[in-house]
């Protein structure tokens, strides 16, 4: 394939990023150079080496030399950088990352705190507010001097789910009391069954109301029984919440476990959610309170504050309008301050992250941006790239991962990584002007001039799954009825309540769900361990050697015991970067000598690390492990190496093999929801994407997805068009049926429908 290649009168002058043989991950001694002051937009198939360049080797590099200048002390607790493997890399400014990872943080932590506006808004009302408390503090659900002693500043507290603790149709003896250590042969099976008060042989639902009452709470009910128990007798509910709920230990994962299955969340009684004492709530700011505020929509919160003219906090003001204007003008104006971070999506947490930057005063920094338009509707991505351009506009360079068409359209200059994934990738294959790429031989290129839509008529739906009076988050008492057998498509602009209607959808029915959260992964997390591969790879080898199949894990008997099975070792070197080198006694290998004799069509258990998916698809014979390969090749990850760390694989390639985990499983017919499935893939992936829904739904299946990308939509059977607009601006209706029919209608969703099907 032929490299097109341009070099600026920016890269003359020296004002580029210069990169010479670069061999991160699959990179292949790539030599490039990146103009500076520019809006770049880097693309190509999901595993073609974009990340690797951008954030892996231009950041990196970055981070590790910003990280030089300072002492060893605060060098030491600063993020660490790895460095790239490159020959040469110059003209490198500050970096700043903003991801695709969702906002950490835990119960604690909401928009308001994350973004600081809480911050402000708790100055304004220790300053202005009456009655006057004085210090901020006094407003933080944080602070002990703040928050409500009841929930200690979580808004919500933990209590019994009593609905879940006992089967009435069972008796005593049969195990009625749900909760472990309650059923028959348990520690506490006794205290009830045995002490002459219950009827351990009667399903509880033929005993009376008083004894199941008395069964549960003790109390006044277990004293008027005709059977006393006796003395210091405590219900299944009061010994559940001793044992589980009034304990400060640290609590066993299995404890752990019995809290989630047998409590739940509820609104705190005593500060109805707001977090605060009764002190702090008391306090107003033209006749709301700061709980009140905190619950109002990020633009009608914006409309009270500028109506806010005191001299005294004219500076507070002014900061918190600015920060309230950038939410908005990024479109998350239909988000409140006291939304939980933990439930925003990936998108919603990446544009959080990037109103940290708007009005910075730095300039000549560089910004690495992974696709800033996951979880935007197409009517919202112009607003995403006006933010981008501003950021270029202010003195910086914007370098962007993306395969939103819209986005490259306006880039000062678009570069391609490819031409393929893994092995086949790592190579510069196109650097010019998006007008230029339109007309390259490139998978983008290509993929540009390529009509997607559907081609072809809607199937016919085996059923109905029906969704009645859905009240949750913003949705307004919604009736909708899914079609089985099909695949239907959620859309509307964010915040529209697309989620929350699949919420209900799970909630009602009985569902498989592959959200965007990352997959969880640490060192040892591989496609083999985290598809479930692992334990019939190792059945296979100790049956075909005659030996335990703990001999080949690496993390139980067969591991090396020099690097207990990690195959490298981590040396500290004090205040210095720590570093690691390969283990001397398995040379990387993982397993004891013993372990790597052992082989299998004369391949050893550390040769299947090396094996790609469809290699191994060819090497190893063995039902259960085609299956779940099929799955991982099913998705496109064929050229994935089995050994692969999961924490080296693009978004993309994560999301893919978190489908095939689930796909793998699909043996009965299953409704399957997924909330933006094409995150992080280029359009050859999401052709590939969209073969797997039908053969799901050839197979039988149901198949439900949270969408924008159109060529998703324009491929579906059903949609639900949710809006007009986000938050109590949505949560609406606006079109339920087959895709083909939506058009002509002033809605964004048929908008962008109709553009798409005229290009």
């Amino acid at each position: 394939m032929t490299t097109t290649v341009t070099t600026t009168e920016a890269a003359v002058r020296g004002r580029a990023i210069t990169i010479r043989r670069v061999r991160t991950h699959n990179l292949a001694d790539v030599d490039l150079t990146v103009p500076r002051n520019r809006l770049v937009v880097i693309v190509g198939v999901s595993g073609s080496g974009k990340s690797s360049l951008v954030f892996d080797t231009i950041a990196a590099e970055a981070g590790y030399q910003l990280n030089e200048t300072y002492p060893p002390f605060t060098r030491n607790r600063l993020p660490k950088w790895t460095r790239p493997d490159v020959d040469h890399i110059d003209g490198l400014t500050p970096v700043i990352v903003v991801d695709q990872r969702r906002l950490g943080g835990n119960a604690r932590s909401t928009v308001g705190t994350i973004t600081d506006t809480w911050t402000y808004l708790r100055l304004l009302y220790s300053r202005v507010g009456t009655p006057v408390l004085g210090e901020s503090n006094r407003f933080s659900f944080n602070d002990p001097t703040g928050m409500c002693p009841t929930c200690s500043g979580l808004g919500e507290i933990v209590v019994s789910a009593v609905e879940r603790f006992l089967d009435l149709d069972r008796s005593l003896a049969e195990g009625a009391i749900l909760v472990p250590g309650f059923g028959n042969g348990g520690y506490w099976y006794s205290q009830y069954a045995d002490i002459g008060s219950f009827d351990a042989d009667t399903p509880l639902r033929e005993w009376k109301p008083a004894e199941r009452e008395a069964l549960l709470y003790g109390g006044e009910a277990a004293a008027a029984l005709g059977h006393k128990p006796p003395d210091g007798y405590e219900g299944v509910v009061e010994r559940f919440e001793r044992i589980h709920l009034h304990t400060s230990d640290n609590l066993s994962e299995r404890k752990q476990d019995v809290i989630r299955r047998f409590t739940r969340a509820e609104t705190c009684p005593d500060c109805a959610g707001e977090r605060l004492n009764a002190a702090a709530r008391a306090v107003t700011l033209r006749g709301r309170t700061i709980g009140e505020l905190s619950r109002l929509e990020i633009i009608e919160l914006l409309e009270f504050v500028r109506t806010i003219d005191d001299s005294r906090a004219a500076p507070v003001v002014s900061a918190l309008v600015g920060r309230l204007e950038a939410m908005v003008t990024i479109g998350l104006g239909y988000l409140a301050l006291a939304r939980a971070t933990t439930t925003l999506s990936g998108g919603e947490s990446q544009r959080i992250k990037l109103v940290r930057h708007l009005g910075s005063s730095l300039t000549e920094m560089t910004y690495v941006v992974d696709e800033p338009t996951v979880g935007l509707h197409p009517a919202d991505v112009e607003t995403m790239i006006d933010l981008l351009e501003r950021l270029r506009d202010s003195g910086n360079t914007v370098l962007v991962v993306e395969h939103d068409p819209s986005v490259m359209a306006r880039a000062d200059q678009v570069i391609e990584i490819g031409p393929g994934a893994g092995s086949s990738g790592g190579r510069l294959v196109f650097q010019g002007t998006f007008d230029r790429l339109r007309t390259a031989d490139t998978p983008t290129g290509r993929s540009l001039r390529r009509d997607t839509g559907r081609g072809r008529p809607a199937r016919e739906a085996t059923g109905r799954l029906k969704i009645a009076d859905a009240r949750r988050n913003n949705l307004r008492d919604l009736t909708v009825r899914i079609p089985t057998g099909v695949l239907t498509v959620f859309t509307g602009v964010a915040g529209s309540g697309k989620s929350s209607l699949a919420a209900e959808l799970v909630d009602r029915h009985d569902a498989t769900v592959i959200d965007q959260r990352s997959v969880s992964t640490n060192r040892r997390s591989t496609p083999i361990t985290y598809t479930g591969i692992a334990p019939a790879l190792r059945r296979m080898f100790a049956e075909h050697n005659g030996v335990p199949a703990s001999l080949f894990s690496a993390n139980s008997a067969g591991a090396c015991p020099t690097c207990t099975g990690a195959g490298v070792i981590y040396i500290d070197l004090a205040f210095m970067d720590g570093h690691e080198v390969v283990c001397d006694t398995c040379h990387g290998r993982r397993f004891t000598a013993e372990v790597l004799g052992h082989t299998v069509n004369g391949l050893s258990i550390a040769d299947v690390d090396d094996l790609t998916v469809g290699r191994a698809l060819e090497e190893l014979p063995h039902p259960e492990i085609a299956r779940r390969l099929d799955a991982l090749a099913g998705v496109g990850l064929d050229y994935l190496r089995l050994g692969q760390s999961l924490d080296t694989l693009s978004g993309g390639e994560c999301q893919r093999v978190k489908i095939a985990r689930e796909l793998g499983r699909a043996k009965t017919p299953t409704l399957y929801v997924l909330d933006e499935p094409t995150t992080g893939l280029h359009a050859e992936d999401v052709g590939t994407l969209l073969r797997v829904f039908d053969d799901l739904v050839d197979r039988g299946h149901t198949v439900v997805v949270i969408e924008h990308h159109l060529d998703v939509v324009r491929h579906a059977d059903h949609i639900v068009d949710l809006g007009p607009g986000p938050g109590r601006h949505g949560g609406t209706v606006l079109y339920e049926g087959p895709v083909d029919e939506y058009t002509g209608r002033p809605t964004p969703t048929c908008r962008a429908l109709d553009a798409a099907r005229s290009a």
